[in-house]
């Protein structure tokens, strides 16, 4: 086994005063360990660890000619590879895709925390140098592999987040929203771009990505991560932070659209009932089975519990000082992901062809746990819908295999988008691999 369980640097870092030393009082809640629980979690009592627990998979990227398994009915093949870990994609409308090949920016490690911090993502595989590059990916011959990768916007800062909005594709970079001009077909864009509006990047930058979507309205919306757990290095760090901004793109005016959302990464609109959607990373430190990250709508002025409370008014005591009136007006969350599961991509059905059972829902990609016995996430999993709602029913696996017998990490799903032929595309940070998932014939 080559998993690390880390203990003693995390014994220092404890002692250290840093932002792990809390304490839950009373009654929490626990989900049941190993599932993935879908609409209903069961909650029981819990309690919070002083250490977090620590359980990294080990990166062993792929060999050649591995790939992750799909599932029965599915086939899977490499559209690309030799990517700087790539993460967020975005398809164009000739079929072209984006892929940001990206990083967090360059952290702190003036102390003890700082430095156990970039030890683990060190060992996660999310410690490599950011490329600060997006890439296009071009199959010109409909092969379902692409023979072109060119490198179409270079000099950005940590991107993440893109959307095209008519001849304008705009990046969310770590620390701005930006704008630049978009000609179909072309291969490179050499202008400096326009900057629409500042983004809080403020240190240590705990989620440094921001998310992005271009609404049916003509707006942008922007997922902006909080920069701490629950808030331990004062509420006053966490301004605009941990939720969703809507964004004039003519004007640069924004304004906050929902709060409460710990990190909000995969945002999209669903196709029936036009509403925005998103899927959360929840809070750390109460252990292996709690809270759940979630699948929800994102409705305009709701408030979803960070830092206070979780899972519809579960009160998270760790935090102070105590707002027990926030619980009257915490929104529930939809549906649970699971425990630590780290869902990143997300995108629905419309425009991915996978036949039955795949035909409405969403595709959630799980970049999975580092914080959790067993491991949990690690693979890509559709989430049935019903008339705009997401149903009750588990989870479906339909890319796994991302983890190998020894628990290594060959890979880490990210983000999930259709090609133009209906394909579900599927970016592989750890594995520099975009993978790309078909009904087999």
């Amino acid at each position: 086994m080559n998993k690390h369980i880390i203990v003693l640097p995390l014994v220092a870092l404890a002692l250290a005063g840093g932002a792990f030393l809390y304490f839950a009082q009373g009654d929490t809640a626990r989900l049941p360990i190993g599932a993935d629980t879908g609409r209903e979690p069961v909650f029981t009592s819990a309690r919070s660890e002083m250490l977090p627990t620590i359980n990294i998979a080990e990166v062993k990227p792929w060999a050649a000619g591995a790939k992750p398994v799909a599932a029965k009915g599915l086939a899977v093949a490499r559209f690309a590879e030799g990517l700087a870990h790539p993460r967020s994609l975005l398809r164009l409308p000739n079929g072209d895709i984006l892929v940001a090949e990206t990083n967090s920016p360059p952290r702190p490690k003036e102390g003890i925390v700082d430095r156990v911090m970039s030890y683990l993502m060190d060992k996660a595989g999310a410690g490599v140098p950011s490329a600060n590059r997006i890439t296009l990916l071009r199959d010109a011959d409909g092969d379902g592999r692409a023979e072109t990768k060119a490198a179409f916007l270079t000099g950005l800062h940590s991107p993440y987040g893109m959307a095209l909005v008519g001849d304008t594709l705009y990046v969310a970079n770590t620390d701005a929203l930006m704008a630049f001009p978009y000609r179909e077909g072309d291969l490179k864009i050499n202008a400096k771009g326009r900057k629409i509006l500042d983004l809080p990047a403020n240190a240590p930058n705990m989620h440094w990505t921001k998310s992005l979507v271009a609404g049916p309205n003509g707006l942008l919306y922007v997922g902006v991560g909080s920069n701490s757990n629950i808030g331990e290095k004062g509420l006053d760090q966490e301004k605009n932070r941990a939720a969703v901004w809507e964004v004039n793109p003519k004007t640069g005016y924004k304004r906050v659209f929902a709060s409460g959302l710990r990190n909000p990464v995969g945002l999209a609109f669903e196709p029936e009932s036009g509403a925005l959607w998103g899927v959360v990373n929840e809070r750390d430190m109460l252990g292996s089975d709690l809270v759940p990250d979630y699948l929800s709508r994102i409705e305009f002025g709701a408030f979803y519990g960070w830092p206070w409370n979780y899972w519809g008014g579960y009160e998270d005591r760790r935090v102070q000082p105590q707002r027990p009136e926030m619980r009257e007006y915490t929104k529930r969350p939809d549906y649970a992901l699971g425990n630590h599961v780290a869902p990143l991509g997300l995108a629905f059905a419309d425009t991915v062809k996978l036949g039955a059972p795949y035909a409405d829902g969403a595709f959630v990609g799980l970049h999975g746990s580092w914080n959790r016995k067993p491991a949990a996430g690690y693979k890509v999993v559709f989430v049935g819908f019903a008339d705009g709602e997401a149903g009750k029913a588990k989870p479906i696996d339909v890319l796994t295999g991302f983890l190998d017998r020894d628990g290594n990490a060959q890979g880490r799903p990210v983000d999930v988008t259709g090609d133009k032929s209906g394909a579900l595309l599927v970016s592989d940070d750890v594995g520099g691999v975009v993978w790309r998932v078909t009904a087999a014939k």
